[in-house]
């Protein structure tokens, strides 16, 4: 019997086990299909990016740990790599764009001064690939960045120059949204905080505010453009107090319409996510979700499947908010086959939401509004255990993709012929 025919048999059967619970694989199929993720772009150069000035790793608390060889040195290898990491993942997905990534040529050009010609390649690779662009703003490694303080920073002549560099980023967005007829997603972030504690919390929290106050001051179209902010708990170098905290941010997206960035990554090591997203969605439409795996101070390590992962996506799933919540890809790790890295991260979240949309959901809530929490418990326990490795084959294959055995000689191929060759 041959592989495909093995993969449709075993889905047949799980088919019917998840029948029998009152599941119905196809439909969680389709739900999963039209879920696009926003892949990261630099993952593939160890967030380097290729501007042509100020290409420095001071200044934000960004570190990017290991050396194994074969990372992106240009935009030509970085879409190389992207597109063999979208031929190993189902489905149709995004990229996530940040702005050290234009194409400036040899031509020095700083963060205030990116304009749209610096991204329509980008556009037109997208285009090509039948992909969707997300943007974010850059305000990390750079010599403005160093103080520790950016658009809070209490020097004018600084803010300004941040202040700059996000309104540019926020009209590339919208002309990304528009000439790809579909929204564009400007996520901000920024490193500000102290490493010690600091005397004056306020003043840099009310500069934020204004800070924020202006950029949000140019408007776009809807259709065109999404803004969001993200918030963090320490990073490096701002282990004390960080400006944008979380409760910052969240009062920020609700009060003003924005939408709010949970990243996994930015919260307590032992804090999750998972039980924020219904608290949130009473008062925002919508919510992203950066996924990122956190191990102690590390709040970026490669995804993987994990009881983090399969809570959020539980919630997103048993909270009928799959349309309301969008999920970005945000880590990094240069200890290992990077595109390998790609690959493991997008299909773990891919996978930990077709388990959520696989669970008997109705039949778990019917059980809770009569009281029989037994059964409810039961239930939840029996999905933990069902065959859902047989759909998730069945959709892969479907897809055109390789299996999940299939992976490991799919990247090291990729690295014999292609990424060993870079020096």
């Amino acid at each position: 019997m041959t592989a495909k025919k093995n993969i449709e048999k075993s889905y047949e059967l799980a088919r019917e086990r998840y029948a029998s619970l009152g599941v119905d694989t196809e439909e969680a199929v389709g739900s999963l299909k039209r879920k696009a993720v926003s892949v990261h772009c630099w993952q593939a150069d160890d967030v380097g990016g290729f501007a042509t000035t100020h290409a420095t790793r001071s200044g934000g608390g960004m570190k990017v740990t290991g050396n194994y060889p074969g990372k992106a040195r240009n935009i030509y290898e970085l879409r190389l790599d992207l597109e063999k990491v979208y031929s190993l993942i189902p489905g149709k997905h995004r990229l996530n764009l940040h702005s050290i990534y234009g194409e400036f040529g040899d031509r020095a050009v700083d963060r205030d001064e990116i304009g749209l010609e610096h991204f329509a390649g980008w556009v037109q690779w997208a285009r090509k690939n039948r992909l969707k662009l997300d943007f974010n703003a850059t305000l990390f490694s750079h010599p403005k960045a160093d103080s520790g303080f950016t658009l809070s920073s209490r020097d004018k002549a600084t803010r300004k120059f941040w202040i700059e560099h996000v309104k540019r980023c926020r009209a590339i967005s919208a002309y990304m949204g528009r000439e790809l007829k579909s929204r564009c997603f400007h996520n901000l972030w920024v490193p500000d905080g102290s490493k010690d504690l600091p005397a004056d919390r306020w003043i840099h929290r009310s500069l934020l505010k204004d800070s924020l106050d202006e950029i949000f001051s140019v408007s776009h179209k809807a259709a065109h453009l999404k803004d969001s902010v993200e918030s963090k708990l320490f990073g490096i170098g701002s282990e004390a107090y960080v400006v944008g905290s979380h409760e910052f941010y969240m009062a920020y997206a609700i009060s003003t319409g924005r939408m709010l960035c949970l990243d996994m990554g930015h919260f307590h090591p032992t804090e999750t996510i998972a039980d924020k997203i219904s608290a949130v969605l009473q008062f925002s439409d919508e919510l992203l979700i950066h996924v990122s795996r956190g191990v102690r101070w590390d709040s970026d390590h490669v995804v993987i499947l994990n009881d983090d992962l399969n809570a959020v996506a539980e919630e997103v799933v048993r909270g009928n908010a799959l349309d309301r919540v969008h999920f970005a890809l945000d880590y990094f790790d240069a200890s290992i086959n990077r595109v390998g890295a790609y690959v493991i991260g997008t299909r773990a979240l891919l996978i930990a939401l077709l388990m959520a949309l696989l669970e008997p959901t109705e039949r778990m809530r019917q059980y809770e509004r009569e009281g029989n929490n037994f059964a409810r418990l039961t239930l939840m326990e029996e999905a933990k255990t069902m065959p859902f490795g047989a759909v998730w084959d069945h959709y892969c294959a479907q897809s055109g993709v390789p299996q999940d055995s299939q992976i490991i000689g799919a990247v090291n191929e990729y690295e014999k012929t292609v990424l060993s060759k870079r020096p």
